[in-house]
């Protein structure tokens, strides 16, 4: 759809199809998730406790996460509400104030993470040697938090203004740098020092922070979509906007993140370190279908921003609607091709390590029954996102997941139970917040979300 902006543009800007924002970022995310394999495959060799620290070390890194993918998603909704408007400095002057926000996060996110590394760690109910070795997954995940944080901000509004190919080529870099630097540091090749398991999050730290420091550069140089302005960082305004359609966000990710840690340390508890690493290395193994589903979800929630803020209401809900039916589909397919060859794979990630094999199997297929609503979650709860309607979203994540899934989670491990009922909880968690989603998008609400952010501002 062309959208004409006389007051600032000479041409008419030609807004892109959710194909054109989905691929670039499903082919960038599924890059991260090919080189996600790869780590696994390495670790997966060193033991299940292994295996199990890098799945803890995520954990963690995903709260650590929660208020920089605040600031992603609310730069998401600004940004590409200015862009739609045609305004396109005040895009770029809000992905100014983004960044530094987020890199002054990131400072204290990596401050605590360096210095409680142990002490979180002991909250997943691992054995003494698993443990130990997920601190040190932590410490470094923690350590180069600053270079995630350039990645998602910078990336969420070049995707926002439209352009999903440059976060594309920065995710390229970022896996052609990391891919050798596990390869050195899991192993100890190339001269590197032996680190194991932390060396993972070493390797991905480290690529992340020396691309990020180029596409810095990039941006400064005025080589982006989203241009650099230096001055006039500091307008209240802004912060206040940021803030406002953030915190919920950050709220959710809070949430999610306890309820994360609650539904993993129930399996560690009760079900061993076998059980544990079942779970991380089942989710990366359906990993692609997730990155699918999150390319959809960027894609709905860039067009949504972009249509409401030219006006087109009607517009941004056919968005929304498309890219949830794009995302249902394909996570749908990729979830069959993947259970048909769940025991082959668990086997090839795990070795013969009979038991884990076994519990992996039987959380793929639990998974795999929970994609399509795994599908309608990512992607209406994006278009919702970039709306300005992020507390609704925040609402369905507690209900879900803490009402739910962990609930469900705790009955039947109170009731010795096998864990695959625990697993099988998942499907409840998102049954309920895709119904719940699901209305409140076709109650159109949300088309209104950001005039009242305005007025609150």
């Amino acid at each position: 759809m062309t959208t004409t902006h006389p007051e600032t543009e000479t041409a008419p800007y030609q807004r892109p199809s959710i194909w054109q924002l989905a691929a670039p970022s499903i082919m960038s995310n599924l890059m991260f998730s090919m080189v996600a394999m790869v780590q696994t495959k390495f670790v997966g060799g060193m033991g299940a406790a292994s295996v199990a620290a890098v799945g803890a070390g995520q954990r963690v890194f995903f709260a650590l996460q929660a208020l920089l993918m605040a600031i992603g998603v609310g730069t998401t909704a600004l940004v590409a509400r200015s862009w739609g408007a045609g305004r396109q400095e005040e895009a770029s002057r809000m992905t100014s104030a983004s960044l530094m926000l987020g890199g002054l996060v990131g400072l204290g996110l990596m401050i605590f993470g360096m210095a409680f590394s142990h002490q979180i760690a002991g909250v997943f109910g691992l054995d003494e040697h698993a443990a130990q070795l997920a601190a040190g997954n932590i410490f470094w995940l923690a350590a180069f938090i600053i270079g995630f944080a350039i990645d998602i901000i910078l990336s969420s509004a070049l995707r926002a203004a439209g352009n999903a190919w440059t976060p594309l080529l920065f995710g390229l870099a970022v896996n052609l740098v990391n891919l050798p630097l596990l390869y050195a540091f899991i192993l100890g090749n190339l001269g590197a020092p032996r680190m194991g398991s932390a060396g993972a999050p070493f390797a991905s730290g480290l690529s992340f922070t020396l691309c990020g420091a180029a596409l810095v550069s990039l941006w400064m140089r005025q080589k982006l979509t989203i241009k650099f302005y230096p001055g006039d960082l500091f307008q209240k305004a802004r912060y206040q906007r940021l803030l406002h359609i953030g915190y919920p966000v950050a709220l959710e990710q809070l949430v999610l993140q306890f309820g994360f840690f609650l539904f993993m340390s129930l399996i560690g508890h009760y079900y061993g370190t076998e059980a544990f690493a079942a779970y991380n290395v089942g989710v990366n193994m359906l990993n692609a279908a997730m990155v699918v589903g999150s390319g959809f979800s960027i894609a709905g929630a860039t067009l949504v921003g972009q249509h409401l803020g030219a006006g087109d209401a009607e517009g941004a809900a056919r968005s929304g609607w498309r890219a949830c039916g794009m995302a249902v589909a394909a996570m749908s397919l990729i979830g069959l091709i993947t259970v048909l060859n769940a025991s082959a794979l668990a086997r090839f990630f795990l070795g013969s390590d009979e038991i884990a094999v076994l519990r992996t199997t039987e959380f793929v297929y639990i998974m795999a029954a929970m994609l399509p609503l795994l599908g309608v979650d990512m992607a209406i709860g994006g278009s919702l996102r970039g709306a300005g309607d992020t507390r609704f979203p925040l609402m369905t994540s507690f209900l879900g997941l803490i009402g739910m899934r962990c609930a469900l989670a705790a009955i039947f491990a109170l009731f010795h139970l096998p864990v695959v009922w625990v697993y099988s909880s998942i499907i409840g968690d998102y049954m309920l917040k895709g119904a719940l989603l699901i209305w409140r998008f076709k109650s159109g609400r949300w088309k209104h979300a950001l005039v009242k952010t305005a007025a609150a501002a």
